[in-house]
Parts: structure tokens; sequence; C-alpha cells
């Protein structure tokens, strides 16, 4: 295998919950584009993701892109590279001509539905957004963190939405011509023009897919907890570790197939219950400065995240909506944040 040749050249590197899937799934269907499997985070050493979840070496984690070595771009979505304050430099260090995509959604809606997805996998137990908002102070002392959580970082919750700091620290690491800033209205309102202009960032030919581009973030819950805790218990998951060295690349694989199905049985889509229409005023009031200065970083008025948009009541019922489909079936397309 050429090394060289396999190296991924473009990183979706978040932020979470801000269309990062959907983007994935559609450039892994163009000819010209080989996405890796989703969630690697092969960088970001200052990431601290519990012991049991295995983060490749660099040999592994390029045979990920082995498969993709005829096509003209390969890239890799995971979506903590953004959080991170070491991802950046490590990605310029491993490819300087690197290309970076930027997703980004206005906060309250990118928090909230983030506190769903670690409620969903286990990373959250307490039972209301306002509850987890409220222990940030106790979690950063290392208190009140689940049994099972696996990323005490991402339960800082405002922490992971300083998306100045984060989109500043990319461009002066790669430059602005190679960084794709996208944001999620525009995903919602035009999404096959945000694709197409993904495409031209990327230098791959104009690619249709046929039946659409349809944006979706589907809320989930567990059928099960108890299933859910078996399946995410940490030692369990540390003794597959342990003797993954020991067994055939091929029946690993089937081993992580066969739990990926179990996760997916136990799983059903539903609406979530919106926010308090007090309390989500309070939020946006409090991200006011932050929405400002992003802003002034892109060049761009985002004031209507600091205020109630008139489809805001329907958000939480949209984001029931099934996972996307295409007429065309891409290999190894991955489901994600």
């Amino acid at each position: 295998m050429d090394v060289v040749k396999s190296k991924p050249g473009f990183f979706i590197v978040g932020a979470p919950k801000c269309g990062t899937t959907v983007l994935h799934h559609y450039l892994a269907l163009h000819p010209e584009v080989f996405m890796a499997r989703k969630e690697m985070h092969f960088f970001g050493k200052d990431l601290r993701f519990a012991h049991q979840f295995y983060r490749r070496d660099e040999a592994a984690y390029l045979r990920e892109f082995a498969a993709g070595s005829g096509r003209a771009c390969l890239g890799e979505s995971s979506v903590w590279y953004l959080f991170s304050q070491s991802a950046a430099g490590e990605i310029k260090q491993f490819n300087p001509e690197a290309r970076i995509i930027i997703m980004l959604r206005e906060p309250v809606e990118m928090l909230h539905s983030l506190y769903h997805q670690f409620l969903f996998d286990g990373n959250e137990q307490l039972p209301s957004f306002e509850q987890a908002l409220d222990a940030e102070p106790g979690r950063l002392a290392g208190r009140l963190l689940p049994r099972q959580n696996y990323f005490p970082q991402g339960l800082l919750y405002r922490q992971t939405m300083r998306h100045a700091e984060q989109v500043t620290r990319y461009f002066e690491v790669f430059g602005r011509d190679r960084v794709q800033v996208v944001i999620y209205d525009d995903l919602v309102a035009d999404a096959g023009g945000v694709y197409q202009r993904t495409l031209d960032f990327l230098g791959v030919k104009s690619f249709r897919v046929e039946s659409g581009i349809q944006v979706v973030n589907g809320n989930k819950f567990v059928k099960s907890r108890a299933l859910r805790n078996v399946l995410n218990e940490p030692l369990l998951r540390t003794a597959a570790l342990a003797v993954r060295p020991l067994l055939p690349r091929g029946l690993f694989s089937a081993l992580q197939r066969a739990e990926a199905r179990l996760q997916r049985l136990n799983t059903r889509s539903a609406g979530r219950q919106p926010l308090a229409p007090e309390f989500r005023r309070q939020l946006k009031a409090e991200f006011a400065l932050e929405v400002a200065k992003l802003g002034s970083l892109l060049g761009r008025d985002l004031s209507n995240w600091s205020g109630e948009r008139p489809w805001q009541r329907d958000l939480d019922a949209q984001e029931a909506a099934p996972e996307p489909t295409s007429a065309i079936v891409p290999a190894g397309a991955a489901a994600g944040s």
C-alpha cells in the first residue's frame, strides 16, 4: 500500500450536532471522494476519551483510507477536532496542505441537541438540560459524572460552543483560504448549494445526488437502558480492546458490526421536549456576546441567533426525522453527530 496516496487531504472538524453527518454522507456518494469511518479522533491529544475507546496508531489510521487510494480526495469527520486546542496543529503537521470544513449552529440549538445525544449514548445522566448546565462547576471539579461517561470534557457544555476562539485557531493554523465555514441555517435553507460549494472548495467536479439532499438531525432515545448499559460497560469494552490484538481483523470487525446492530435495534426516534421559552431566552442572552464575536470573525450578521425565530417551536419535532436516504448507497457511510 502507498501510504502517501492514502493520506487524507480534508477534515470535517465539527462542531457536533451541526450537520456533519449529512455532509459526510453526501460527500461519500461522490465518485472522486472517499470518506473514512466517522469519529475516529486520531488527532487531538488533549481530548480525554475514556481509555476503553479505541484510538488508532498512525499505521492503523492510514489503513482506514486504503480503500480510497484511487480517489482524488480523501477525508474524514471527527466532530471534537474543533473543540480540541491541539488538533489543528497536529493536522497541520500531518498534512500541511489539508483543507478544513467547519460546521456551526446557533449555540442554544446545538447544546440542547448535544445534551440529548449524550443522554442517549450514556455520556450524560442528568434528567434535564437545565440541570446539566447547572452541574458544570461540579463537573469541572470531577463530580457528578456518570459511571459510563466516556468524554467528560463534552459535559462542560458552555466550553464546547466557544466557536469564535475555535474558528480563529484554524484560520491562524491553515489560513482562511483553506478553511470553509458552513452555517447550519444555510444547510437547512439550501443543502444542495452548500454541497456544491463544498465540492468546489475540495476541487472536485460537480455532482448531483439523484434523490436530492435531505437535512436531518434525528433525536434518538434508547428502548432499553439496561441493554445500553451492558453494551457500554467500561470493563467489557476494556477487555474487548485487550484481546483485540489476538483476534483476526475480520473477526473483530464482525463483532463491531454485531454490536452496532444491537445498538440500532435498541434505538427509537422521537421528538424531544422543547426548552421553556424563558430559559431559551436567558441562554440566547448569555451567548449573545459569543455570537457577536463569531459574526465579526466571519463577516456575517448572526444577530438572528440571539433572538427567537418563528420556526423555532417546530425545530424539536423536525429533529425526529428519519436518517438520510439516497438512491445511491455509499460504501461505508457512517452515522454520527
